[in-house]
């Protein structure tokens, strides 16, 4: 085998590698050989089969094989012996594909092809320990009890038929049927029974709610609305619709009484213990959003530490992924560009910042481990993926098949654990100090923080 580096330009490598004929041959007969005494054809005892007679039957498929061999074997001995990292997955390529690759498989040629690759950078670690970071900290306060408590009171608050005669206002829970049609035809969907309504809750299409006030039980009326043009059903979006409605039955809403009857009714003990159960539940709550801000610290700091070139295919794969997200959301919310007071130039060079923040970021994280021997144990995806499984009931079997049988699958659920070690990690090098806020400060701008690397838990 005959290997020529061809290109060295960056992270970009590039190889002509010619095998010769016969060695391919030699590989071929050796591979023949091996079937020998393993395939079993008519007229022929078991093991008694002439190699030239399994080459006539078997030879182009077993050459093809053989060829994949080679080239696995070739690209990976390329990699080893050179200590390349690569960044993607290879890319072969034979010239004249079509002509050559039949004379290849006949033995009438050799198998000449060029290998590209792209190699991860070298990463010069930073410094950790004199990294400063400020962590969030905010404590629950009675009134926050207080005032999820009265949430709650409200999501559970208890309602009554109305008497006769009485028709539908705002905050009122209708039982309806539903027949709907676009362009006078009935859709997928657009028809039901028994259908809870709270007027007022905007679970419904836009206009749906408030046309259906003053309805009273056994009353039908016409409801013409329209579909949003970013609807999920593209076949129906921006569509004008109209809904025969037929109103079975209407209760107002009561008070909740706060006591320990109303927790007892949650199945909870006392109202001490839910509003120590609320208390708890906040409390996570400022305490996940507080790792987040200190987290987006952290990879801000990281991002303005290490400064060097990312594999093309990553960054623009990356920038694709994220293109695709950006469009697609855009499309769902029926605007543009121009309603984000930007322009697509503009936009694009923006997410192109965000896609090539996301690889630096991850190759960081990445060496970091490497260098610190930090990885993923199996009893950690263990419970990761029982966790998964207990968010769909009834599913379960499905959701460990899927992370069972899919690598890709896997990988995802992989990346987040990884990278929140490497945090913790790094948490434990930097400087860390504290300043209590309000629970509004610590929420405040979390949601427009830059995104993380790609496969963030963060």
């Amino acid at each position: 085998m005959e290997v020529k580096e061809t290109l060295s330009d960056g992270l970009k490598r590039e190889f002509q590698i010619q095998v010769p004929a016969a060695d391919l041959e030699a590989r071929l007969s050796q591979r023949l050989s091996e079937l020998k005494d393993k395939v079993q054809l008519r007229g022929f005892r078991p093991g008694k089969v002439p190699v030239s007679h399994l080459k006539k039957v078997y030879g182009k498929n077993v050459m093809a094989e053989t060829i994949e061999e080679v080239i696995r074997e070739a690209n990976g001995k390329i990699v080893s012996e050179r200590g390349l990292k690569l960044a993607t997955e290879p890319k072969v390529t034979i010239a004249n594909e079509e002509s050559e690759v039949p004379k290849i498989i006949g033995g009438e040629a050799d198998l000449a092809y060029t290998l590209a690759v792209e190699i991860l950078p070298k990463i010069e670690l930073g410094n950790f320990t004199g990294i400063k970071l400020e962590r969030l900290v905010a404590p629950v306060t009675d009134q926050e009890v207080d005032e999820a408590l009265a949430k709650l009171a409200d999501q559970n608050k208890p309602y009554a038929a109305k008497p006769e005669g009485a028709k539908a206002e705002q905050g009122d829970r209708l039982v309806i049927d539903f027949t709907g049609r676009v362009d006078g035809q009935p859709f997928e969907g657009g028809t039901a029974s028994d259908v809870v309504v709270h007027i007022g809750s905007g679970g419904f299409l836009p206009g749906f709610e408030d046309q259906i006030v003053g309805m009273g039980a056994g009353e039908q009326r016409l409801v013409k609305v329209s579909f949003p043009a970013g609807y999920a059903k593209s076949e129906l979006a921006g569509k004008e619709a109209e809904f025969d409605v037929t109103a079975k039955s209407i209760e107002a809403p009561g008070t909740a009484t706060i006591d320990d009857a109303f927790a007892k009714s949650l199945g909870i003990d006392s109202l001490d213990k839910l509003k120590e159960a609320i208390r708890g539940r906040l409390q996570q709550e400022h305490t996940g959003v507080s790792r987040q801000r200190l987290k987006r610290q952290l990879l801000d700091k990281l991002d303005e530490m290490h400064r060097f070139a990312l594999p093309p295919t990553l960054a623009e794969d990356e920038f694709r992924n994220v293109w695709s997200a950006v469009e697609g959301d855009l499309k769902a919310q029926g605007r543009t560009f121009a309603d984000e007071d930007t322009t697509e130039e503009k936009a694009r060079e923006e997410y192109r910042s965000i896609a090539e923040r996301r690889v630096r970021l991850g190759l960081v994280l990445a060496e970091i481990g490497e260098k610190n021997t930090i990885s993923v144990t199996e009893a950690e995806l263990t419970r990761a993926m029982a966790e998964r499984a207990r968010q769909v009931p009834g599913h379960e079997q499905q959701v460990w098949d899927l992370y069972r049988k899919n690598p890709q699958a896997l990988a995802s659920l992989r990346a987040p654990i990884f990278e929140d070690k490497v945090v913790d990690f790094l948490l434990e090098l930097a400087q860390l100090s504290e300043k209590q806020v309000s629970r509004e400060e610590l929420f405040r701008d979390n949601e427009e923080d830059k995104p993380a690397p790609s496969g963030s838990a963060g």
